[in-house]
């Protein structure tokens, strides 16, 4: 990482904290506008959340490392959520995360991070997945 990246990250995150910071329960919108921002929580930034929050280092990062959502590191290319919870399994979800894996790597050359997720809450209209931005219905192969 370069000066110029880091320093631009680091105001990205002061940011985001002096803006959010006065908020109930600040945590997770704090870790949800980095991580929209910068596409991760750099470990680095866990011990300014905590010290702005008045919370210990180890209770920001045991919600960035419970919560799927959150990425220590930047993924390699596109991030692409397949539910895997039950009511995707029963309308076809393992086709869709066999026929997903077996493409990984090959979508024009680029890379492509697969995440399997336990719930999208959309299980009416399951199988689902979900890139950065918006939910939409999967395609079957």
């Amino acid at each position: 990482m370069t000066a110029n990246t880091a320093e631009a990250q680091q105001r990205i995150i002061q940011q985001v904290l002096d803006d959010k910071r006065d908020m109930p329960g600040a945590l997770l919108p704090i870790l949800h506008a980095i991580q929209d921002a910068l596409g991760h929580v750099p470990p680095d930034a866990v011990s300014g959340i905590a010290e702005a929050l008045n919370l210990s280092r180890a209770e920001v990062h045991g919600v960035v490392s419970y919560y799927h959502h959150f990425h220590s590191e930047p993924v390699a290319g596109p991030l692409v959520q397949v539910c895997r919870a039950e009511a995707c399994q029963a309308m076809g979800g393992e086709a869709l995360w066999a026929h997903a894996c077996s493409r990984t790597g090959k979508q024009g050359g680029h890379s492509l991070t697969l995440e399997p997720v336990y719930c999208l809450g959309l299980c009416a209209t399951a199988p689902r997945t979900r890139q950065p931005g918006a939910p939409r219905m999967a395609r079957l192969p």
